[in-house]
């Protein structure tokens, strides 16, 4: 052809129609703007991220989308643009119609006209705020989670130090020791499907009480609590003991049957124990080491939660009850409901 344009591919007259559909189905907010910031497009995604029609948003400076302390990134936008640089996609805050902010992952592209010459810049928005608060939420979590380990190596090394003192057979020490961090595994478990909020005191005495199996024998009383996480802590111990020295030598051993029962009034959560056998061996003489077991059910938690409790040992009976402050032992309560395991 005599004007030279016979090698020039054809332009594809339906291009800007489906680039055109692809601006409008987006689900990210694409902008355009000239090199003075003033607005020329705006998608309905642009409307439901920002809150501007577009009749109210083109012909606008896109600066009423930005805080007024980060005006100055505009600047540098614009200047990186008329000098052909592509923004790569970067975090950062902007402003909706009602004032609010919004965080939004930009990627800025310079526009060209038909002679190559850069007449403005497309911006594509995306709204990332969920994905901030769930990073949020992770921190958070892991701030927990790391708070809560080393409380738990803590008990560990006490668990250790304890149970050796009060034994002399080695194997009997692994023994217990294992038993012991297996318990507060059971524990932790609960806590890790709660995100380290906590777990209902049923569950957890279920989940202790489960293991030395007699479910029929096992009885479970009280209303629908929520324990905070140091609670589910110590009172799992104080559970596990009670459950082991059951399993051996009282009513989960024979025939005999458990009472677990609690109630919430007067600002304090009362826990009771009660353990019924036809045979119980009986406690220690007056004036022996107490074991690891009595330590925890009459010092370790009650003074974790800030409250007290009592243990008594009778011909063919347990009793121990656990007072504390509903403060320091639980997010919220319900009305009273029976239970059994």
């Amino acid at each position: 052809m005599a004007n030279g344009e016979g090698n020039r591919p054809r332009p594809d007259p339906y291009a800007q129609a489906r680039l055109a559909a692809i601006i409008e189905s987006s689900h990210d907010a694409i902008i355009s703007k000239d090199l003075n910031s003033i607005i020329t497009s705006w998608n309905p995604a642009a409307t439901d991220l920002f809150g501007y029609s577009e009749d109210e948003a083109v012909g606008k400076s896109v600066l009423i989308l930005i805080p007024d302390h980060l005006h100055a990134e505009e600047a540098e936008i614009i200047s990186r643009v008329r000098n052909g640089q592509r923004v790569q996609s970067y975090e950062t805050i902007r402003q909706r119609k009602d004032g609010s902010l919004v965080a939004v992952s930009l990627t800025v592209s310079p526009v060209r006209n038909r002679r190559g010459r850069i007449v403005g810049a497309s911006k594509i928005a995306r709204d990332i705020s969920a994905s901030k608060e769930s990073e949020r939420r992770i921190r958070l979590l892991l701030r927990e989670v790391n708070h809560r380990v080393k409380n738990q190596f803590a008990v560990i090394l006490s668990m250790i130090r304890e149970t050796v003192k009060r034994s002399e057979d080695p194997r009997s020490v692994e023994e217990k020791i294992r038993e012991r961090i297996m318990a507060l595994s059971r524990s932790h478990d609960l806590l890790v499907t709660s995100e380290w909020s906590g777990a209902g005191l049923a569950e957890l005495i279920r989940e202790h009480l489960t293991p030395f199996a007699h479910e029929d024998r096992i009885t479970l009383s009280g209303p629908e609590l929520m324990l905070k996480p140091n609670a589910v802590q110590h009172i799992g111990m104080a559970l596990h003991e009670l459950a082991t020295n059951s399993s051996k030598y009282g009513a989960l051993a024979d025939d005999g049957r458990v009472l677990v029962e609690w109630h919430a009034d007067n600002d304090q959560l009362t826990l009771h124990w009660l353990e019924n056998s036809r045979h119980r061996t009986e406690p220690a003489e007056p004036g022996t080491r107490r074991g690891f077991g009595s330590v925890v059910l009459l010092r370790v938690t009650p003074q974790a939660l800030g409250g007290s409790s009592t243990l008594s040992h009778e011909q063919g009976r347990v009793q121990w009850t656990l007072t504390v402050p509903l403060a320091n032992a639980i997010h919220d309560n319900t009305p009273a409901m029976g239970d059994s395991l």
